[in-house]
Formats: structure tokens, C-alpha cells, sequence
């Protein structure tokens, strides 16, 4: 046969690409395998390149050690990669004797320096086939990379064509690859490990059997998941002839690769341990950052860069490399391209990363300058020539300011941007905002506030032009939501004319990759109806848009309103979302504004307590300090510890919900966070910013759930489609539809429904499941799952699978919403969870999950909207800034009782005016009732409401007689009821305050 199609096949195609590369050929057998088992190191390579590089040293512990030389560095050598592991003491060396020995050669910055460069060529890089590593076993690895004997990359590769994929090349690592064997020991040996096939590479950093977590490492096809074809090549070539070629690998060895510490919490927030792991750039780091680089070495300082990455995609990350190389960056005569570098951030994290990356690599302190200080601070560092500058955006008015002065250094400013609210600090202007106002002053108050807080791409974008055009300066922005103000500034002018960003990881990519979550896969929206009356004689003229938002505010802060949604979310998190990410999963509250952060507290503590839950506590962020009813609350008074500790505390144990009034909406990463209940009206950027708190994978994480009492799914998607080049709404608002699924399914005649109710009987057979019950189930399904493969041609089988999955995704949101019961359609939904994972997967599939979780929610307030499909579409385009119309134009005013009339009509039910007036009458009897008000006088107004609700049913039972179907609906339905009774209390007791004043 001409074609060898096999797994060697493709080894030897890599082999043979990367010794023409320079690359040596190595088998480790005989005595090197030997010594390999037991070091996991290629021996006599090791010192193949000490001796030509270092011989000198080598003789000084000749001299010490004797005929033992080999044994004792060996040993030192390994005592050492052991405790520091082996990306440290690649980059440093080791010590033996007080004799240094180099076991890697950084290519130099220069070749002006022919003995550095001289070195640097001596480097050993070799690759191995069919490495059999262990005493224990003979079990070999299909490929080895190694630099000086030392073990770099280990590569499994599969070729679909002999019906193995990268899936398969994964697996082997988690089944057959023993972490304790020291190849693979975590940090020890190993740098990374790539599961390759001819159309994929996935990399891992850490072996952990079946929870090794294995990362996408391929470019992206056309916006999305996997690779581009290659002509004549294959799609993955890029890996061998471009990341692991001799420059590109000891560029990654020595300026990208770190380890990272994360601080392991207990419940109380304490530092227990300490997390390690293993940062290795994925493809798109890798590829924006040289890139970057490459562009400013051939354009030098005065140009702006604009990356345009997913939320969730590394951007920490990849500001942290990009700072340390432009640092470090040099021209063509060897002169440092910039003064300083300078991050504009908001966020702590990348403090301490960096810092702790910039010291890794360099191995030396003092080259990372924190600003948080004054403007004064940020000169002297200036005038110091200070690497690298880390400040917040509130200081970026001073920077530009500054480096205006300092006309003769030239700066790479990177701005962090998507990420620089996270402490809500551009709102502190709001702190005794509302102190001595009324509640509809403060609520206005808080409104213009918010609104007036100007968007961060908007702020920088202002600060930039105000300061005119700056040779000596280059932008490099970061963010995942461009506005067309941040393209128009930092965008790089195509051939079409127009701004565009100079590299992009689009959401979509990242989505497909499973790198991030899809955050609108569990959407679910309610819809809160009201009605609300005129309470006064007149019948005022008033601006229909403010009066319409008073009257929305007034409704939404309402006592009933807050603890109706309190009561929905709070349950909704006990059923659901605490079992979740391995009973770790977390919630956050987005509220409308401070104040309503402040009530929703207050009702979140009150119904915990009052029901008894000891399993979650809530936990509040808003800046400054809200007024109401005479008190005072702030973020630390109400959660009883300081606003810098709030990220620690909601990560431990102890704090499972976050209500957040603005602050932690934007750059707030916390894996943990499962599920978002929105009380706020959402669009654009900011929608995107605040639902993507949610994206964050980590182990046991597998999906997002999101609840909206304000927002429908047209406006949620409109918002991300401009960031992720799809449109479109997969399912409708009526549950009918399941209906049509069921009949379109039918047709495929995939399954019949003798077997739908054959696995329905082994689930619901009531007996303990046993492996009997296992077999029965695959030879029940395996039926239909031969007539997928045999009788229906590949589209078909795509639009049954598609359709599959709409019914179960389908059927899962009307359990959760709606009291629905068809005992057809579960049988259906129970037999398609189970077929649609034994259906041959695609390659470009993601992994299937099935959420079969049901939950039942309260009919007076939930709307079913289903969940928003992403569908490609080919991007989007924002309309350029553009000028007003001339002139703000009078606001169209309308009578009280016309506004209130329209929002009845909106958001009310079914009240008739013999209602309304029987409404009046249950109050005017309260209040001119005598007793009641001596015990309103005599009592607090908590104790009594006991009195008031007592005489409220007597009341209604008296007037049964005149409106019995208003009066029974009160004593029928308890929600109902409660609603009558809380609206009407406040008016009762203000009614009797009159009457005894």
C-alpha cells in the first residue's frame, strides 16, 4: 500500500521535520535506558553538552569526586530538580562544590557576543521515539523532546485514520500514566505534556489521572475551536515547525514558563496551603505576545496595539509576559526600546503575578515599581528608569501628565481595561451621596450617580486625546468588549479603511474550546407584574419617562417585591446551585442600585434566619455610604469585616452569595461563582462584562445558570453579538414546542417507542440498579444507535443530534420553571440522555452534558424565555462615534393617571374597579377602627402588624357579600394575600398616625 496512514507514520513525519531543524535523533536504549529509568534523564547527553560547554567545571569536581564525578552530579543534579524543580534550575544552574554548572544556554538578546552565542549553538536538543521510562512496567511514551539530556515535552500522538483521535491521547496520559513515575512527577521533570493528533493538540502541565485538566493548544479556525486547513501539511504542523523549533522552545524555557502560588483557604478564610501550578502559554499567548514583539521592533515607539481577548482567556497572563519582554526589549544596536513599562490595572491579582513572573524569569527583585502612593511617586520611578510601572486608572491623568514632562524616555503604557472597576473605585464620588434626602431623592440620586460614572474604555480614550498625539508613547489596550472609541484609538487601519484589533481570541473560541463557559446555555427570565394606584386627588402633568422610572423604583424597592425574589433566589440556591462544583458552587446578586444592594442584604439575612439555614451566608459589596430611614450602612459595617478582605472571604467556605450594587460586576474572577440572579437592567458592554463573571472553568465546573427578572433574551443577545459573531434565539417562550421536537425526532425513525419505554421501565423499574440493568440499557440503546449509523447519511445525523439536544435542553428549562407534567415527554427526555451519548461524536463536538436537574418555581412570577443560541454568523460591526442631534428635545409630558394607567396595562393583572374599591374599603375599615388604633398607639409598628393581619381577615370575612370573587382570591391564594396585606399596611398605619395626631 503507497500511503502509511499509521500513528508511526506520523511520528516519523515530526521526527524527520525537526532533525532537519537541528534537532538530534536520539534512541535511549541499552545503558542510557537504563540510567533514564532511574533519573528519568538522558545521561549520557547531559554530559555530552557539560563537557563541551563547561569542562573546566566538570574537572574541579573531578578532582573533588574522583571516578564518582557522574555519580555525585548525577545525584546533586537530581536532589536539586527535586526541591526546585526543573524550569528553576534550567534557567540558574545548579551548584556542586561551590562549582556552578549551567545546564542551558538562553539564546543572548545580541550576537554581538560571539561567546554567549557560541554557547548558546551547543545546546543540545534532541528528540526520542518510543521512550520506555519505568522499572515498574514497559510502558513507553510515543515521543520525547528533551534540551541537554534534560526531559522537556512529552508528546502521545493518534491518527484518526487508524480511528484514534486527541480525545484517546488524553485519556492514555489520565489511565496509563502513573504521576508518581519521576518523568512525570509534577514540576520535577516534564514541563508539559501535548495529546497531539493530525488536527488537534491539547497540553497538560500536571499529571493527575483521571482529573489531569488539559488545556486547548491550537490556533483558532476562522473564529472558532480547532485548526486551519494546511495545504499539503497537516493541520497541527504548526506545533513541531513552529513552537517546538530550537529558538522557539528556548524562548518559552526561559521567558514564558512559570509557576504559579495560589493560596488555599479554609472556611474562615484562613491560609491553609498553598497551590502550585505550572504556567505554560497557550497558543494564542504565545502567538500575541511575539507577535507584539515582533511589530514593535520593526515599527518601534509611537504605535498602538489593541487585543481583543475573551473574559477568561489569560489575559493576566498574557499582560505579564508582554510587560517583561517589552522591558526587556532592545533594538537592532542593542539599545533598550523603552524607559518603562507602565500597567494600568485595577486589579490585585496582577500586582503579585507579576511580580512573582518578572521574578522567575529574571531571578532578580527591584525590577516592578507598585504607584499607590501620589503623582510624585510615579515621577521619581520615571526619573529611575524603572522597568516596570504598576498603577490604577485613577492615576492615569497624572501618567500622561507625567511622561509629557519626561519628553526624552520613551513608555509602552498597557491598560488593562476590561478589568478596571472591579473595586468599584471610579464610584467613590458617590460615598454620603444620599445622606438627608427622601427615598425618591436618593433614588434619583443613585441614578445620576451611576449614570454619570463614565465607561473605562470612554475615561482612558478622553484622557489619551485630551493629551494630543505622543511619539514617545505606545498603547497596548486590552480587552474582551471594544467599543468603537477604543477601535477608532488603539485599532490598527486595515485595508478596507478601517480600525481593527491587532490580535483577537474571540469568545466564540474560547466557548468551543471549553476554555471558558457558555454563560447563556441556562437562561432563564421571570417577569414581575404590579399594578399600582393614584393616591391623591390631583391629576398632575409629570415627564412620562421619569415618572415611569419613579413608579418602576418605587415598585422595585418595595418590601413584598424584595422578599417575593429573596425567597425565589435563596431556594433556587439551596436546590441547585450549592450541589454544584463539588458543593462549593456560588451565587452572585446583580441589584439596580446601592440602596437595593443595602435591602436585599437585609431580606437575604432575614430569611436565612427565620428559616433556620446554617449552610449559607450572604455577603454585600457597594462603595460609600447609603442613607435610609435615618441609618447609616457601609459595605464594612453590614458584612462585619473590611472591603479588601471581601474576594478572600467569599471564596472560602463560609460566604455563598455576593450582592453586588456596581462593584465586582466587571474583572472579578472567581471560578467558583455558578450561578447570576439579575435584578438590573442590563445591555450592551455592560452586559457582557457582568454575565462573563460566570465563564471561569475549574475542576467539577461543567455549567453557568443565570435567573433575570429584568432583562428578556433578545436584549441579552443583542449585547453579545457584537463580541462573538453570532446572533440568534434557539427556542421560543412556549413550552409547546417540545411538541414539534417530539414529532421531528420521530421522523428520523432513529428509535421506536417499544424501546423508549424499555429504558423507561429499567430507571423507573423502582429495584436497585445492578450491572444486569447496565447490559440491558446498551443493548436497548445499541439498536438505535446502528440505525444512526447505517441509515441515515451524515446531515441527517447532525440535524437528529441538534434536535436531540434542543428537546433535552428544552425540556429541562420548562421542569424548572413551570409546573409541567407529560409523562410522554419524560420518557423521551430520560431514553435521549442516555442514546445521545452512545452516538459516534463528531470531531468538532464539544463533549456532551446533560443537566437533568427540575426545579419548580411560583406561577405568579415566573416566564419561561428558553436558552440564547450563539450561531455563527461572521462578526459584527459597532457604528462609530457620532454627533448629537443639536439639542436635547423636550420631554413629552402626560396626566399621572394615564402613566399609571399604561403601566397597568404593562405590568398589571387582572383588577377591575370593583376591586380597587374593595381594596379602599378593607383600609378605611382598619383604619376607623378604634381598637386598632389604641393598639397602634400603645404598640412598636412590628408588634402591630400581629393586630393588623388579624383584623385584616376578619374584615375581608365580613364583606364577603360584596365581592366574592375578590375576597375568596384573598383567602384562596396565600400569595395573594400576603401581597394585599403588605401593600396596604404601610397606608394603614400612616391612616392611623392621622387619626391620632
Amino acid at each position: 500500500m503507497a500511503i502509511d496512514y499509521t500513528e508511526k507514520g506520523l511520528e516519523t513525519n515530526i521526527e524527520d521535520w525537526l532533525v532537519q531543524s537541528g534537532y538530534r535523533s536520539k534512541y535511549i536504549e541499552g545503558n542510557d535506558l537504563e540510567a533514564f529509568k532511574n533519573y528519568a534523564l538522558d545521561v549520557q547527553v547531559l554530559f555530552e553538552f557539560l563537557e563541551s560547554t563547561q569542562s573546566k567545571s566538570l574537572e574541579r569536581l573531578r578532582k573533588v569526586y574522583k571516578e564518582q564525578m557522574k555519580e555525585k552530579v548525577l545525584e546533586r543534579l537530581n536532589k536539586e530538580l527535586s526541591s526546585r524543580g526543573i524550569i528553576d534550575c534550567l534557567r540558574h544552574g545548579i551548584k556542586d562544590y561551590g562549582v556552578t554548572l549551567r545546564l542551558a544556554y538562553n539564546q543572548p538578546v545580541s550576537y554581538m557576543n560571539r561567546t554567549l552565542a557560541d554557547l548558546y549553538e551547543k545546546n543540545i536538543f534532541s528528540i526520542s521515539r518510543q521512550v520506555y521510562y519505568s522499572s515498574q512496567n514497559n510502558n513507553s511514551i510515543d515521543m520525547l523532546v528533551s534540551l541537554n539530556g534534560l526531559p522537556i515535552a512529552v508528546l502521545e500522538l493518534k491518527n484518526p485514520l487508524t480511528n484514534q483521535t486527541v480525545d484517546d491521547a488524553k485519556r492514555q496520559y489520565m489511565r496509563d500514566r502513573d504521576p508518581k513515575e519521576l518523568l512525570f512527577q509534577f514540576k520535577k521533570r516534564a514541563i508539559v505534556f501535548f495529546a497531539v493528533d493530525p488536527d488537534e493538540v491539547y497540553m497538560a502541565t500536571r499529571l493527575e489521572k483521571d482529573s489531569t485538566f488539559f488545556l486547548p493548544f491550537n490556533k483558532g479556525d476562522n473564529g472558532g475551536k480547532g485548526n486551519p486547513p494546511v495545504a499539503n501539511d497537516y493541520k497541527t504542523a504548526y506545533l513541531w515547525k513552529e513552537v517546538l523549533q530550537k529558538h522557539s522552545l528556548i524562548d518559552i524555557l526561559f521567558r514564558f514558563v512559570f509557576v504559579q502560588q495560589e493560596d488555599i483557604l479554609d472556611s474562615t478564610g484562613e491560609v491553609i496551603d498553598k497551590k502550585e501550578t505550572v504556567i505554560f502559554p497557550r497558543y494564542h499567548q504565545l502567538d500575541v505576545v511575539r507577535k507584539i514583539e515582533a511589530d514593535v521592533k520593526l515599527l518601534g515607539v509611537g504605535t498602538n496595539y489593541l487585543v481583543q481577548h475573551s473574559a477568561g482567556s489569560g489575559k493576566t497572563n498574557s499582560i505579564s509576559w508582554l510587560t517583561h519582554r517589552l522591558a526587556k526589549l532592545h533594538d537592532s544596536e542593542d539599545n533598550a526600546i523603552f524607559n518603562s513599562v507602565i500597567v494600568i490595572t485595577d486589579r490585585r491579582v496582577l500586582d503579585k503575578q507579576l511580580q512573582d513572573a518578572v521574578y522567575q524569569l529574571e531571578h532578580k527583585a527591584g525590577m516592578v515599581a507598585k504607584i499607590d502612593k501620589d503623582s510624585s511617586q510615579l515621577a521619581n520611578e520615571l526619573v529611575n528608569n524603572t522597568r516596570i510601572i504598576i498603577t490604577t486608572l485613577q492615576k492615569f491623568p497624572f501618567i500622561m501628565e507625567k511622561v509629557g514632562e519626561f519628553a526624552r524616555g520613551k513608555y509602552a503604557i498597557i491598560i488593562d481595561e476590561a478589568h478596571s472597576s472591579q473595586g468599584g473605585k471610579s464610584a467613590t464620588a458617590m460615598t454620603n451621596i444620599l445622606s438627608d434626602k427622601t427615598l425618591e431623592e436618593a433614588l434619583e440620586a443613585d441614578r445620576i450617580a451611576e449614570e454619570n460614572m463614565e465607561d473605562i474604555d470612554e475615561k482612558i480614550v478622553e484622557t489619551i486625546v485630551k493629551s494630543g498625539k505622543q511619539d514617545n508613547i505606545s498603547f497596548f489596550a486590552f480587552t474582551a468588549t471594544p467599543k468603537a472609541k477604543t477601535l477608532e484609538k488603539f485599532g490598527r487601519m486595515g485595508t478596507d479603511g478601517k480600525p481593527h484589533a491587532f490580535h483577537v481570541y474571540s469568545m466564540r473560541q474560547a466557548i468551543e474550546e471549553g476554555f471558558i463557559l457558555d454563560v447563556l446555555a441556562n437562561y432563564t427570565t421571570y417577569k414581575t407584574y404590579y399594578k399600582v394606584a393614584k393616591m391623591i386627588e390631583d391629576d398632575p402633568e409629570v415627564a412620562s419617562s421619569k415618572a415611569t422610572k419613579e413608579i418602576a423604583k418605587y415598585v422595585s424597592l418595595h418590601p413584598h417585591n424584595i422578599a417575593q425574589k429573596t425567597e425565589i433566589m435563596i431556594e433556587h440556591f439551596r436546590r441547585v446551585t450549592r450541589h454544584k462544583i463539588g458543593g462549593r458552587a456560588k451565587a452572585m446578586v446583580v441589584t439596580a442600585s446601592r440602596l437595593h444592594a443595602v435591602k436585599y442584604k437585609q431580606a437575604f439575612d432575614k430569611y436565612i434566619a427565620n428559616k433556620g439555614y446554617t449552610d449559607m451566608k450572604a455577603v454585600v459589596a457597594f462603595s460609600g455610604t447609603v442613607e435610609d430611614s435615618g441609618a447609616s450602612y457601609t459595605e464594612p459595617l453590614m458584612n462585619g469585616f473590611g472591603e479588601k478582605e471581601l474576594p478572600d472571604k467569599f471564596h472560602s467556605d463560609e460566604y455563598r452569595v455576593l450582592l453586588v450594587a456596581e462593584k465586582y460586576q466587571t474583572g472579578f474572577d472567581e471560578p467558583l461563582l455558578h450561578t447570576m440572579f439579575v435584578d438590573k437592567k442590563l445591555d450592551g458592554i455592560k452586559a457582557v462584562q457582568t454575565l462573563s463573571r460566570l465563564n471561569r472553568t475549574c475542576k467539577g465546573k461543567n455549567d453557568t445558570f443565570i435567573l433575570d427578572f429584568v432583562n428578556d433574551a433578545e436584549s441579552i443577545q443583542k449585547a453579545f453579538q457584537p463580541y462573538y459573531e453570532v446572533t440568534g434565539l434557539s427556542d421560543t417562550t412556549n413550552p409547546n414546542i417540545l411538541y414539534d421536537l417530539q414529532r421531528e425526532l420521530d421522523t428520523y425513525q432513529v428509535y421506536t417507542e417499544h424501546e423508549v419505554m424499555g429504558v423507561s421501565k429499567l430507571e423507573f423499574s423502582g429495584k436497585k440498579k445492578t450491572t444486569k440493568t447496565q447490559e440491558k440499557l446498551n443493548a436497548i440503546l445499541d439498536v438505535a444507535v446502528e440505525r444512526y449509523k447505517n441509515e441515515l447519511q451524515k446531515e441527517r445525523q447532525d440535524d437528529f443530534k441538534s434536535t436531540g439536544m434542543k428537546f433535552i435542553r428544552t425540556y429541562s428549562f420548562v421542569l424548572q420553571i413551570a409546573p409541567f407534567i407529560d409523562v410522554e415527554l419524560h420518557k423521551l427526555y430520560v431514553y435521549l440522555n442516555f442514546l445521545l451519548k452512545k452516538l459516534p461524536k463528531n470531531q468538532s463536538e464539544s463533549v456532551y452534558l446533560a443537566d437533568e436537574i427540575a426545579l419548580q418555581f411560583y406561577r405568579n412570577t415566573m416566564v419561561f424565555e428558553g436558552s440564547i443560541a450563539l450561531e455563527v454568523q461572521g462578526g459584527a460591526q459597532l457604528n462609530p462615534t457620532s454627533h448629537g442631534g443639536g439639542g436635547g428635545k423636550e420631554e413629552p409630558t402626560d396626566r399621572l393617571s394615564a402613566i399609571i394607567n399604561r403601566l397597568n396595562e404593562r405590568f398589571g393583572t387582572d383588577f377591575t374597579d370593583t376591586d380597587r374599591l374593595s381594596y379602599e374599603q378593607i383600609k378605611e375599615d382598619i383604619i376607623n377602627d378604634d381598637d386598632l388604633a389604641q393598639k397602634a398607639r400603645s404598640n412598636t409598628k412590628d408588634n402591630f402588624k400581629f393586630s393588623y393581619e388579624k383584623a385584616f381577615l376578619d374584615i375581608v370575612i365580613g364583606r364577603m357579600g360584596q365581592n366574592e370573587k375578590f375576597f375568596m382570591k384573598i383567602l384562596e391564594d396565600s400569595d395573594f394575600k400576603t401581597a394585599v396585606m403588605d401593600f396596604m399596611f404601610e397606608e394603614v398605619y400612616k391612616g392611623l398616625g392621622d387619626k391620632m395626631a
